[in-house]
């Protein structure tokens, strides 16, 4: 399901602000981040988590990638906490595009890419295997969003290596 006409099909009662102090809202994501770097998630910071939320899951999605939106990173039940650290899961992950139970940093083939942080809060706690992948865990949360935000950077390869 398209990301953007996912969102348009909850009811939102409230939006969660999803920052970083690594870097700023449609700015730079820094290389220690990325593929070319520790391959490491930022530290995310999470605000306005409605009151009756039960746990929050975060999608991490490069809608720029050339077959189609790559999942770099998939979780849920994370407790309600409002910094998730770096090079840190404290929720259960899923599968991501490599099929892998793991972040996967920024790693464009080429030109800048967009990356959508995306955090929701959720009136229930998600049974689910850690085979579930975005597209499973997407369907789980219909019905149980209370509140979504997100924060969106953006890379391109310098050609560094880590």
């Amino acid at each position: 399901m398209n990301p953007i006409l996912f969102l348009l099909t909850i009811t939102v009662q409230s939006i969660i602000t999803v920052k970083s102090p690594a870097f700023k809202a449609d700015e730079n994501i820094p290389v220690k981040y990325t593929c070319e770097g520790a391959n490491i998630n930022p530290p995310l910071l999470i605000g306005d988590i409605p009151k009756g939320a039960k746990s929050l899951a975060l999608i991490l999605e490069d809608p720029d990638a050339p077959k189609g939106t790559f999942d770099h990173w998939v979780m849920w039940n994370i407790p309600l906490i409002e910094k998730i650290e770096e090079n840190s899961a404290p929720g259960k992950e899923g599968k991501n595009g490599m099929m892998k139970n793991k972040y996967i940093g920024p790693c464009p083939p080429s030109g800048t890419h967009h990356y959508h942080f995306r955090v929701y809060a959720l009136d229930t706690r998600l049974d689910l295997s850690e085979s579930t992948d975005k597209k499973a865990l997407q369907k789980a949360m219909e019905g149980h969003i209370l509140a979504a935000g997100e924060l969106v950077g953006l890379y391109k390869k310098t050609g560094t290596a880590k």
